[in-house]
């Protein structure tokens, strides 16, 4: 991996949330950024704000369910920075929380088509430029979630691509071994979003109940990350957790 104002870091759902907050830290960090999601206009407003930071930053509005806006978007990155250094694979999205029974086929493939096979998609062209580029390598990290550990009530097509990504983490981990490539995993417990927000205050526990959990401020994820992006290539962390000290998760809650 590269050294000083040479890196380069792709993150993807950099729009919001957990997203912009990880691109703004690795920017303070000396990354360049390439900045993916849905949405044009938050990507072009973080873009501005790197750039008053002093790194280059690149906006590539992109749908990772799709393989060829992901191809796109890689294409963008290569022409516009020559390398990659570092992929954050985040964007994810989650369906209705209902029983079971009631989720559409639809809404289950679309949970799995972002968060699982999204990663997939931007892991394979990442690995492509971490194996050509010289110096050769780089770093992957998935967003995963402590979904891949322990699920919520109602939570089938989230918590069953959130496991699957810790087997995409170490299957990356393992093939990339070789060329240089480290891949590592960050779960994050009840981190303050938008998105969180609207559950966040009432939300629903195994025994039925429903209780206002605590949650951790986005800046503590960001800094896990930048932990995580800063280590040599011959050094990795394979998992970390990062959660709400309060909330309940561990034992009984």
């Amino acid at each position: 991996m590269t050294d000083g104002p040479n890196r380069i870091a792709l993150v993807t759902g950099a729009g919001s949330g957990i997203g912009r907050a990880v691109s703004l830290a690795l920017a303070r960090d000396g990354f360049c950024l390439a900045l993916a999601g849905r949405r044009a206009e938050p990507l072009q407003t973080l873009a501005a704000q790197i750039a008053a930071l002093g790194r280059r930053a690149l906006a590539v509005p992109t749908d990772v369910a799709r393989p060829d806006s992901v191809a796109a978007l890689f294409a963008a990155v290569r022409a516009e920075f020559g390398r990659l250094d570092l992929l954050f694979n985040n964007a994810g999205t989650s369906a209705r929380a209902v029983p079971m029974e009631e989720l559409r086929p639809d809404e289950w493939q679309a949970v799995i088509d972002v968060n699982l096979t999204g990663a997939f998609l931007c892991t394979q062209q990442a690995m492509k430029i971490m194996k050509e580029q010289t110096p050769r390598g780089g770093r992957i990290i998935n967003n995963g979630s402590i979904a891949s550990h322990v699920p919520r009530p109602h939570s089938a097509p989230y918590a069953a691509s959130k496991h699957a990504i810790s087997g995409l983490t170490k299957a990356t981990a393992l093939d990339g071994r070789r060329h240089d490539i480290a891949c590592g995993q960050i779960d994050i417990g009840n981190a303050s979003t938008a998105l969180l927000a609207r559950s966040i205050d009432a939300a629903l526990q195994p025994d039925g109940s429903r209780t206002a959990e605590p949650t951790m401020s986005l800046d503590g994820v960001a800094r896990a990350v930048s932990y995580m992006a800063s280590l040599p290539l011959d050094e990795n962390v394979l998992s970390l957790t990062v959660l709400a000290t309060k909330m309940p998760y561990v034992g009984r809650g």
